[in-house]
């Protein structure tokens, strides 16, 4: 159902681009010629909102991320006023008052890397974050990352906060001991979309970046994430940080040497890489 001023934008339409009269145009639109010529009430000097409006739009130039239910606030207590907060939403929406309010674009690294799966050892590494708290309420920040053809755990970072810096600095220290992998599957976390981690990959790492509200596409490092919180972070109340690092440090070492994978047959992590090695 169309309202009186879609109506009379259709008839003013009609009017133009087939030149009909305006008598057969409100025919077809189904509205009275007398309501069409009629002067709508707020154009003519005997409106009786006419200063109402005039406040709205001066609250509206004041506060422009303000809504109608704000300026209702504004106009009752500050104001004094006795007026329906749904008089106030329909003179805001006619005085072209509501907007949208901008939302922020979500950043998107640039990908050096098409999708692959990996086939081999140091093929694809996956890299997340998973947050946890000590006793008192602080945050633990670990920085976890997986071999996705082993499912080796490869990162023993636990701090307070770890930047882009920190994060180069722990992923540098993994390639001087095990090489560098042929691609980084990441999200979109500005750690990971940082220049810092572009420097440090260069030319010889690809960098791929699943898109943004997808973590499924991450699925080992986020499948690992999940195995971490039910096995080790749910199990413990950290005192503080250096108890949960040792901890989390050693959840990883048991689960390279120890945990069985079905997806490995039954290997442990270690012992599937070493049987790669093996050939």
């Amino acid at each position: 159902m169309l309202s009186p001023d879609s109506k009379r934008r259709a008839i003013n339409h009609i009017i133009d681009t087939l030149d009909y009269s305006v008598r057969r145009a409100c025919k077809i639109v189904g509205m009275s010629r007398s309501t069409f010529l009629r002067s709508k009430l707020k154009q003519t000097s005997s409106d009786p909102d006419k200063k109402l409006r005039a406040d709205l739009r001066d609250y509206s130039a004041c506060r422009p991320t303000h809504g109608f239910r704000r300026a209702h606030a504004y106009l009752t207590r500050d104001v004094g006023m006795e007026i329906n907060v749904k008089k106030v939403q329909r003179l805001w929406r006619e005085e072209g008052l509501s907007r949208k309010t901008p939302t922020k674009q979500a950043r998107k690294g640039k990908r050096t890397s098409p999708m692959v799966k990996a086939v081999r050892p140091n093929h694809v590494w996956s890299i997340d974050f998973q947050f946890d708290v000590t006793r008192d309420g602080r945050p633990v920040k670990i920085a976890s990352m997986i071999d996705e053809f082993t499912r080796e755990s490869l990162l023993d970072v636990v701090e307070r906060n770890i930047d882009a810096n920190e994060l180069a600095r722990a992923l540098t220290r993994v390639f001087a001991e095990r090489g560098t992998p042929e691609v980084l599957r990441m999200d979109n976390g500005p750690e990971f979309v940082s220049k810092r981690l572009a420097r440090l990959c260069g030319d010889r790492i690809g960098m791929f970046f699943i898109e943004p509200g997808t973590p499924w596409n991450n699925g080992f490092v986020e499948s690992f994430n999940n195995f971490r919180r039910r096995e080790c972070l749910r199990r413990h109340d950290f005192a503080n940080i250096v108890e949960a690092r040792e901890i989390i440090t050693e959840f990883h070492r048991d689960y390279n040497y120890h945990h069985r994978h079905s997806s490995l047959g039954y290997l442990t992590p270690r012992e599937f890489a070493q049987q790669q090695v093996a050939g």
